[in-house]
Formats: structure tokens, sequence, C-alpha cells
């Protein structure tokens, strides 16, 4: 019988053992390896995992929380960056016990119009999580080349195209990509943070002390945490641990679920450390003393576009440059694991048997047109507020994401033995309500108010609210059912007694590696 994982990566041969000699002794010298050697075979995912704490949606809610609060929010990123490595490695644990990744549980799991509203979701969020990407780096371009906004964003799609074709030379050639954009962002962040020199005790004592004392601080609060955990990245973690070879025992899964945990910790942290610079940053600029009123102005109502003017004005062009640099690398990035996540999320829905660079192309395509059509008619203001909308309709969608992710990895179906933990189940669960409960209720409440203070005619906002309202009662009980739902369908496949047998083998050699042993035996130490 062959591994879950054999259906990844055909040309990797029965990864359980399979009884065979040659491959006995494959895997017997592979876990004989040091085990920062193994540990490196696994490093890679993270690093195009942790581009969506560090894209340029993400950047502008630091730039705000920052502008507004000083260093008072400080808490909530180190809290929402906790938060997603946990709902990570959840998602990295999924794909290596389970052998699928989740739009394909998803498929197996739900019925077929269900299936066909969650590829549906899935594929909007990749579209509203890629324009602050692709709008962030067409900023980034007209502040370097001062080329238009609309022509930026027709680059960036083509240039995205050409970064993935990196692919056909292998995975790791990409992850190692993205990896050094990773570390030029935390670079030119850092350097402004070293010449910017935010206060260091003010600096902890936001980190470590939760306050929400400012005006407007709850509702930036919630914007951080909105922009903490996409949907479309759970699809994507889970899809890319199966390019790892993982042997089908509970040694091997435990090992490579740890490997995956320490080796996304690490990016995730650099991901903290930028997120923490960039709000150091607008803090320390914003809150000078020796403020120009129209640098005031812009501190009031920062965005990524005028934040690098914010930045020339106060720190001189060089540190423009430098921002604009980091932004490109950023939204570059997120927009090549954006393209990578709708992938997986066409293939494992829909099950479609294309050429990659067609489902490339049809990915970007259809993501980029929305930042297109608006930054045209628009301009940047449009754009900018492109965002805030993306990440509203995205704060929406992580339920459909998020929930399935909690239910799979909690199942016996889907995880066999390796599912849970009583308490990772009830961590898990109060985390992910409460993110999802505020999210509802922040959006919800938002959109009342809306309704209240607007300036359209009474005929206007009762029929708005007949039209929302009924769609609001939907989304409740859709996500009511996916809570609820019992899984039915079995995905965790059993090893056969001869892999047993194989994999028993292997660990009483690797016990006592100088004596002879039997197949029937068991080494004792």
């Amino acid at each position: 019988m062959a591994s879950p994982n054999q259906q990844h990566q055909p040309e990797i041969s029965q990864p359980w053992g399979g009884g065979s000699n040659l491959n006995d002794d494959k895997n017997f010298d592979d876990q004989q390896k040091p085990g920062w050697k193994k540990f490196v075979a696994f490093v890679g995912p993270g690093f195009l995992v942790s581009m969506a704490y560090i894209d340029p949606g993400s950047l502008e809610t630091d730039l705000q929380a920052g502008a507004n609060h000083r260093y008072e929010l400080l808490w909530v990123v180190l809290v929402a960056l906790i938060f997603a490595l946990i709902i990570q490695s959840l998602a990295a644990n999924l794909g290596v016990c389970s052998g699928k990744h989740l739009s394909e549980l998803c498929k197996a799991e739900y019925p077929k119009y269900v299936k066909y509203c969650l590829w549906l979701l899935a594929e909007i969020a990749v579209i509203n999580a890629d324009i602050p990407e692709v709008i962030g780096t067409a900023f980034a371009l007209n502040i370097l080349f001062h080329i238009p906004v609309w022509v930026g964003v027709l680059l960036t799609g083509f240039s995205t195209l050409l970064l993935l074709g990196l692919q056909r030379y292998g995975m790791r050639k990409l992850e190692m990509l993205i990896a050094i954009f990773v570390f030029i962002i935390a670079a030119c962040f850092f350097g402004e943070m070293v010449y910017v020199k935010p206060p260091a005790v003010d600096v902890f004592k936001g980190l470590f002390i939760p306050k929400l004392s400012s005006q407007g601080a709850v509702g930036d609060t919630i914007a951080l945490l909105g922009t903490t955990v996409m949907p479309h990245n759970l699809f994507l973690h889970s899809a890319l641990v199966l390019s790892r070879k993982v042997p089908n025992s509970v040694r091997g899964i435990n090992d490579a679920c740890r490997y995956f945990l320490i080796e996304n910790a690490i990016p995730l942290f650099v991901a903290l450390l930028i997120n923490v610079a960039m709000v150091s940053i607008t803090g320390t600029v914003c809150s000078a003393p020796n403020l120009s009123e129209q640098t005031r102005d812009q501190c009031n109502n920062i965005t990524l576009d005028s934040a690098s003017f914010l930045l020339q004005n106060v720190l001189g062009k060089s540190s423009s440059i430098v921002y604009a640099i980091a932004l490109l690398a950023s939204g570059q990035s997120s927009a090549i694991t954006g393209t990578y996540a709708g992938q997986f999320i066409m293939q494992g829905f829909l099950d479609l048997k294309m050429r990659k660079w067609l489902r490339n192309l049809m990915t970007r395509c259809i993501a980029i047109t929305p930042s297109l059509i608006v930054s045209i008619i628009g301009g940047p203001q449009g754009a900018g507020r492109l965002i805030i909308i993306s990440s509203m309709i995205l704060s929406f969608e992580l339920p459909f994401a998020l929930i399935p992710l909690l239910k799979f990895s909690n199942s016996s179906s889907k995880m066999g033995p390796h599912k849970n933990s009583i308490y990772i189940i009830v961590i898990s669960w109060i985390l992910s309500l409460g993110m999802i409960g505020i999210n509802v209720y922040y959006l919800s409440i938002g959109f009342v108010g809306w309704l209240i203070h607007n300036d359209l005619p009474r005929v206007g906002n009762v029929f708005i609210g007949i039209i929302v309202f009924p769609l609001m009662v939907v989304y409740l009980l859709a996500i009511i059912y996916f809570a609820f739902k019992k899984n039915t369908v079995v995905t965790f496949i059993e090893p056969t007694e001869e892999h047993l047998v194989a994999q028993t083998n292997m660990e009483n050699r690797l016990a006592c590696p100088n004596e002879q042993i039997e197949l029937e035996l068991e080494c004792v130490p």
C-alpha cells in the first residue's frame, strides 16, 4: 500500500519502508544522521508562510498602529505572532500526519455544493490577500522609478510569473529566494530602526505590558489581529510540508512535526522583529516634538504610499529608498506565495490537471484584475482604499479555512493516532473562536455604524439592510455548520503489517546497531 505522501512525491518510492532491504538501509542511514542535518532538510516552508505576516497589508497596519499609539500596541503584535505560530503548526502537522493538504481534505469531507462554496471562498481569499501585495509592490516601483501605479501592477504580475519559473529548478530554489527576501526586508527596517533609535524601555514595556488607553486603540488592535492569520496561508502551509519525505511511523511523524515547528518558529520570530521595528519606527517619528504641520497630517492618515514621504521628510531621501526596497521585497515575495497558494487550492478542490505555467498564469490573472481596475480608475488613493476593503473581506473569510483546519487536526479519521492532545484542542479552539468572534463583532458593528451615519436616503439604507442582514444570518449559520459537523470520511491510511514490521526492525537497529536482530525479536537496551 502506498503512503499518503507518495501521492505528492511520485519520485520517492515506498516512504514507509515497503519491506525492501535497500529502502530499509536508506531510511536507516537517514535516521542515523545528526539531528541538525535532518532539521536542515525540513527548512524552507516556514519562510514562504512567514511572508503573510510581513506583507504590505500587515506593514500598513503596523504603520497606523505606531503613528496613532506609539509603542502601546506592541504586545498585540507579540500575541498575534504567537497565535500564528500555533495555527500554522496545526496546518503543517495536518499535512505531515494525513499526507494530504487542507483543500484535498475539504474536498473529501464535505458535500459537493459545500465543497464548491469553500473553493470559491478560498479563491476570493487568494484574490483579496493578493491585493495588498500587488498594490504595495506597485507603490514601491512608483517610489523608486516614478512609474504609474497601474503600470506597477502589471509589472508585478509579470515578474511574479518569472520568479515562479524557479519551480522548474526545484522547490528549494524558490524557498531560498523567499528567505533572501525576508532577510532583505529585515535588514532594511532594522537599519531604519537603528537610525531612528526608539527608546528601548518604552519598546519593551509596549511588548510585555498590555494596555489599551489611547483613543482608537481597540479598533487598531482588531486591525492588527485581523491581519494575523490569512485563510490562504493555511492551505499553503499544509501543502508545502508534503514536499518533504516523512516516514509513516510514530517516530518519523513526530520528528517531522517537531522539525516543522522549529522551522516555522524561526522565520516567524524574524517576522515579529520586523513588525516591532515598523511600529517602533513610526511611533518614534510621529511622536517627535519638532514635526512640521505637513508631516503631522501625514502621521494622522498614514498609508503605504504616504509613509515613504513621511520617512523622507524626517529621515532623509535615502531612508525613502530603503523603505521602497523593503516594500518591493515584501510585496513581490508575498505575491509569489499567494500565487503558489492558489495553485494548491485549485488542484485540491477541483483536481484540475493542467500544466504548472498555465495554472500560474490563470491564478495570477484572476488575482491582479481587481487591483489593476481600481488603480486605473481610482489611482493611488483608490488602490489604498482597496487594501482596507480586502482586509475586511479576509477577516470574514477566515472561519471557512480555520474551522476545517481545527476540525481535521482534532479528528482521528484524518490524523489517526496523531490527532491533537486535549490541551492543544482547547487552546487552539479558544484562540480561534476569540479571533473569529472579534472579527465578526468588529465588522458587524462597523457596518451597522456606517448604515446609521451614512448620507444615503432612508430608502437606500432599508434596501441595503434587507439584503445584508439575511446574508449575515446565513454567514453565522455557515460557521455553526462547519463547527458542529462531524467528520465522517476516513482519509488516514494505516500502514500494513509488512510496513509495521519493517519499521520496527529499523527502529530496533537504531536502538542497538551493533547487535544482530531478527525481525520477530525486540531489542532490549
